[in-house]
């Protein structure tokens, strides 16, 4: 009989855990269901084999509940900020943070905190897929936001991909704005100085010193303008500061629109993938842990502040009964021959099995 991809249950601290891992352990995911967040994913890489982990996420249950730089958190009901808190809906006025006057800072939604299940899980020996869903979004549970939407997110893990579709609900009895996006953070080597970012956008969106975009079509400005942040081209990240979004992606021959990122060393490539919307960079120079050791590229559907600008008011519409999604991944590619660039820089123990995968306390059910 084919062995098939594994579900086991396990815990990173109080928090619990799934791992996903191929027939042969050469791909493994870890997922925490508080916020059905990626905390680890691996690959075997040539020409060693061992696992290569090439994402940057929370590593212990500390960093989890504190949620600092938003390691791998699915957004939703809203990606990045909304200005000052405040949005206008419907005829509404709406405060996020009320009787809060200070730093009024608020941003990535409430998903990456809420607590979700294992719905559904299906093995192959090709592939796994996990469904995940949460009920939590509910009048009165979250400030300023009076609707009632049901989430669910399937991973779904295989030799050298990720792929992952948020897929959102109204449940409630009124329209609800609604926007997703995934913060994920990805390591090639470290710093990410020496990596290779390709970028297929032809425009920068501009922001204020809070990071809100600029009203109207100022918000735009050509690439062309903006030498410096623009990645049409494949170049050195070098000494780069990015925290910015990205505008007008242009997608290849498949329909995806790919977002290419590089170690010239050894070959190695991750390619970012949307269907639609937005891409946000953070080069991760304001992070409390590593700075500039991992790369935010983040598929989003809206800009930052969409509630707050008209021109997003119909494509975050979400009405009752309806549901819409939106579908990210990210694939691997190995170098193309064993040797292309060498052995694999900082392959040592570290990137091998990921601590968040020990301690499997038993299956979970499956239906294959």
């Amino acid at each position: 009989m084919t062995a098939e991809y594994r579900i086991t249950e396990s815990r990173l601290g109080g928090e619990p855990t799934l791992v996903v891992s191929a027939p042969d352990d050469s791909a493994q995911a870890v997922l925490a269901l508080r916020g059905a967040t990626l905390l680890s994913w691996q690959v075997g890489s040539e020409p060693t084999g061992k696992p290569t982990e090439l994402t940057d996420g929370y590593r212990d249950e500390k960093e989890l509940l504190s949620q600092d730089g938003v390691r791998a958190g699915l957004l939703a009901p809203f990606p990045n900020r909304v200005a000052d808190a405040r949005y206008h809906y419907d005829g509404h006025d709406h405060d996020l943070l009320p009787g809060h006057h200070g730093d009024r800072l608020i941003y990535h939604g409430f998903a990456r905190q809420a607590p979700f299940e294992l719905a559904h899980a299906t093995t192959t020996p090709d592939s796994a897929r996990l469904l995940l869903q949460t009920a939590s979004i509910r009048p009165g549970t979250y400030p300023g936001y009076p609707f009632a939407i049901d989430l669910t997110v399937e991973y779904t893990l295989s030799a050298d991909e990720l792929s992952i579709t948020i897929r959102a609900t109204n449940v409630g009895d009124t329209t609800a704005p609604y926007a997703a996006g995934w913060h994920p953070y990805f390591t090639l080597s470290c710093p990410v100085d020496d990596l290779t970012l390709h970028i297929p956008a032809h425009t920068l969106i501009r922001t204020n010193a809070s990071l809100i975009p600029l009203p109207g079509e100022d918000a735009r400005i050509p690439l062309d303008d903006r030498p410096a942040m623009d990645f049409r081209m494949p170049r050195r990240l070098g000494h780069t500061v990015i925290d910015a979004c990205y505008a007008d992606l242009t997608p290849g021959p498949d329909g995806r629109i790919e977002t290419i990122l590089t170690d010239p060393a050894t070959g190695e490539e991750l390619r970012v993938w949307q269907h639609s919307g937005y891409l946000h960079v953070f080069t991760g120079d304001t992070l409390a842990r590593d700075r500039r050791a991992s790369i935010a590229l983040e598929p989003v559907e809206t800009m930052t502040d969409a509630f707050n600008r008209p021109e997003h008011t119909a494509a975050l519409a979400l009405e009752p009964g309806r549901s819409r999604a939106f579908a990210f991944g990210v694939r691997y590619a190995a170098p193309e021959a064993p040797g292309a660039g060498g052995e694999l820089q900082g392959q040592g123990d570290d990137r091998g099995r990921h601590p968040l995968a020990d301690h499997e306390v038993g299956p979970v059910r499956q239906d294959s």
